[in-house]
């Protein structure tokens, strides 16, 4: 496994890059969670209404999404590598941004509190170390992938990997939101009200490991890849 000397700038402007919009998210989340008296979000009325501030956050949750994206699209040169980058800069994002946010309020004050991860389209409940545990698979994919001279793969692995991470990924979203789903027909207002009482944890380490796959896969491709090296080098 070789490094890729070109892109080692690259990956550390994206990690700065998403090491300073982590602060500038957690400072945006402490002003309104102060605003609304919930820097823990989980407490009665969870999600109070907030005149002119319930379609903004929205957007702005949609505008985060979308920096996150173009500074991959940016920072590749392939649409393996753009969405590799994309793939780090959320898991260090997602990372610094509960660093920081413990730094400004006090909280998390445990990886096992709750919190609300998005608001689109339903909203996503989790403890901490859930979205944690999926920010350092998407860093440690997002790192190999852009940093050492990897293959592709053959289609059949590739097709094995998509399925995998994908399935692994619609899990993790349906543990998120089962809550939120069960409470969807009761109105806006039961959504706002609603706070979960347990995480499926079991179901959710299923998701995980369907996620962590193609990391593996990559992994063992960038050990073989040494192996062959070596073997070269010996033979010279």
């Amino acid at each position: 496994m070789k490094p890729n000397k070109p892109d080692h700038g690259r990956w550390l402007m994206v990690a700065l890059y998403a090491v300073a919009m982590a602060w500038v998210e957690a400072a945006v989340v402490f002003y309104l969670r102060t605003l609304v008296n919930r820097i823990d979000p989980y407490q009665p009325n969870p999600l109070p209404i907030a005149a002119g501030l319930d379609e903004a956050e929205l957007v702005r949750e949609l505008a985060t999404l979308v920096m996150l994206f173009a500074v991959g699209w940016l920072a590749g040169a392939t649409w393996r590598a753009r969405i590799a980058f994309s793939a780090f800069a959320f898991g260090v994002w997602d990372i610094f941004y509960y660093l920081f946010l413990r730094i400004m309020t006090g909280w998390p004050r445990s990886l096992v509190n709750w919190d609300v991860l998005f608001l689109i389209p339903l909203p996503w409940w989790g403890p901490v170390w859930a979205p944690v545990s999926i920010a350092l698979l998407m860093i440690l994919w997002g790192t190999l992938i852009t940093q050492f001279e990897l293959s592709p793969g053959s289609p059949g692995i590739r097709w094995r990997c998509l399925a995998s991470g994908g399935i692994g990924v619609a899990l993790a979203l349906f543990v998120f939101m089962a809550d939120a789903i069960r409470a969807a027909d009761k109105g806006t207002e039961a959504l706002r009200t609603m706070l979960p009482v347990r995480f499926n944890s079991p179901l959710f380490c299923v998701a995980l490991a369907l996620m962590a796959f193609p990391v593996a896969e990559v992994m063992g491709q960038g050990l073989r890849a040494r192996r062959r090296l070596e073997a070269n080098e010996q033979s010279v």
